[in-house]
């Protein structure tokens, strides 16, 4: 039996960086206030590592989101690789010159001759109240930058693997960190090691109808799935895990088994990784659908700060329940 150790997703991050520092010299890390001295970041998730590996490898940055994507660029380029933290996605569009005319670009402007394998780690999701300049899913426009690999984990154990597959990746990673998902603890196994990028994770095997989802967002399909199974109805949940590139093999087997499929994300559903993925599976399984694709996402909208406002906002389990209903007809 493989032993396990209880934690959260924010446990999970700070282990894994932990164990990349530890593996290997040339993993840094850099951020607002991620040192000891300053409390281990704005999360915790950075906590330790100051003390354990100095302030060398573990730099605390001033306030400058593109000061710290540059640097982590030119790092990597010098033969590092480092894990850049950008307190709040929202804040990621400071540095988007840094992120995707350089970072996501070096590789083929170089002809392959240069390689960027940072590491960016954000924090977004509404729920808490942060409004509008701190809350966004912006997974869509990097997934949207030839260049840059997507990850968005939902769970402790993907949180760890994930993270640790990001620092060994060649290329440049986004890697969110979503807040409805990272204070559930669940059993991680002590030698989890890294998860392949890519790869979907399926969380419910069913046969009448597919739910693709990722992110927070699959904790709230997750807790819809109980009402759904009381309905009769058998749910296939699908967490896609990587956005980009994700994983068309699984999420088409799965639309095939099922003839239905309902894509929900936290992102804004208009121009959302949804659409993306309903097309494909239209292109691809054409005719052999029983009802047409459903898509779930927020509204054309920045995220409200009134609590009633931003629940509303927010694709509820009774949402993904009453989408699902209606899609068995």
């Amino acid at each position: 039996m493989t032993a396990t150790v209880k934690m959260n997703s924010l446990q999970a991050v700070n282990a894994a960086l932990m164990e990349a520092m530890e593996q290997d010299p040339k993993v840094l890390v850099l951020g607002e206030d991620i040192g000891d001295r300053e409390g281990g970041g704005v999360t915790g998730a950075t906590a330790g590592l100051s003390t354990k590996f100095g302030d060398l490898r573990v730099r605390t940055t001033p306030i400058s989101e593109q000061a710290i994507i540059g640097a982590a660029i030119g790092a990597a380029l010098g033969g590092y690789k480092p894990v850049a933290e950008i307190m709040l996605m929202n804040f990621t569009t400071v540095a988007m010159d840094m992120i995707f005319n350089h970072a996501a670009k070096l590789r083929f402007m170089s002809g392959g001759q240069s390689q960027v394998p940072i590491t960016i780690r954000t924090l977004t999701g509404a729920g808490w109240q942060t409004a509008g300049q701190h809350a966004d899913h912006l997974e869509g426009w990097f997934a949207h930058s030839a260049g840059l690999k997507v990850v968005a984990p939902s769970n402790p154990a993907d949180y760890k693997g994930l993270l640790l597959s990001c620092i060994q990746d060649p290329d440049p990673c986004i890697f969110i960190e979503s807040a409805g998902s990272l204070f559930i603890p669940a059993e991680v196994a002590v030698d989890q090691g890294p998860i392949p990028l890519g790869k979907a994770r399926i969380a419910q095997e069913g046969t009448d109808v597919t739910i693709v989802t990722w992110s927070s967002q699959a904790v709230r399909c997750q807790a819809a799935l109980p009402a759904l199974a009381e309905a009769g109805i058998s749910v296939e949940l699908v967490d896609l895990r990587t956005i980009s590139p994700w994983d068309k093999q699984a999420v088409l087997a799965s639309a095939a088994k099922t003839g239905r499929v309902v894509i929900a994300h936290e992102a804004m559903r208009s121009f959302g990784p949804g659409a993306e993925i309903a097309a494909t599976i239209n292109e691809e399984l054409f005719g052999q659908l029983k009802a047409p694709v459903r898509r779930l996402g927020a509204p054309y909208s920045p995220v409200p700060f009134s609590k009633p406002l931003e629940d509303a906002f927010l694709v509820s389990p009774e949402k993904v329940v009453e989408t699902v209903k209606a899609l068995m007809g």
